[in-house]
């Protein structure tokens, strides 16, 4: 059996338009993430991981910011895409962790829902952690949140 491990990872600053989505799950009540799609930074970090283990391009190659038809884009919708680019390339999801980092809005509230959602997305286990920065860098100023992903990927030929 072969299996790969990929590394994502994502950023992004307060001060969007719209509502914050993390995990694909809108955390209500708190500011929006600057972003062409909707800027979950859990999602994309997933996508990269899961990019990254099939060796594939990454999410930013594969729906490129200068492309209007992606604009607002739900970030679940194209994590489901990535899975299925890499089920058609011979791979499937074994697991995927994510720690993201926020100093707010607080999301152990929301874990659950998030784990639930992308689970359905990669169809795998999927877990994540919220982590605290306390108050070092730009996330720990609270100028945005960041996320990093693993993903473990097993052939299917």
């Amino acid at each position: 059996m072969t299996m790969r491990v990929g590394l994502g990872f994502d950023v992004h600053a307060f001060g969007g338009d719209g509502p914050l989505v993390l995990g694909g799950v809108t955390v209500d009540d708190s500011r929006g993430l600057i972003g062409h799609s909707d800027a979950d930074v859990i999602a994309h970090a997933v996508a990269d991981a899961l990019l990254g283990a099939a060796g594939m391009p990454d999410l930013g190659t594969l729906f490129p910011a200068s492309d209007e038809g992606h604009r607002g884009t739900s970030s679940i919708a194209l994590l489901r895409d990535v899975r299925a680019r890499i089920g058609e390339a011979g791979w499937q999801v074994v697991n995927v962790d994510v720690a993201v980092a926020a100093e707010t809005p607080p999301l152990a509230p929301h874990v659950a829902a998030m784990t639930a959602t992308l689970a359905d997305a990669v169809m795998a286990p999927v877990g994540v952690k919220p982590k605290r920065t306390e108050g070092v860098g730009a996330i720990g100023r609270d100028e945005g949140i960041a996320a990093w992903a693993v993903a473990l990927l097993e052939s299917t030929g």
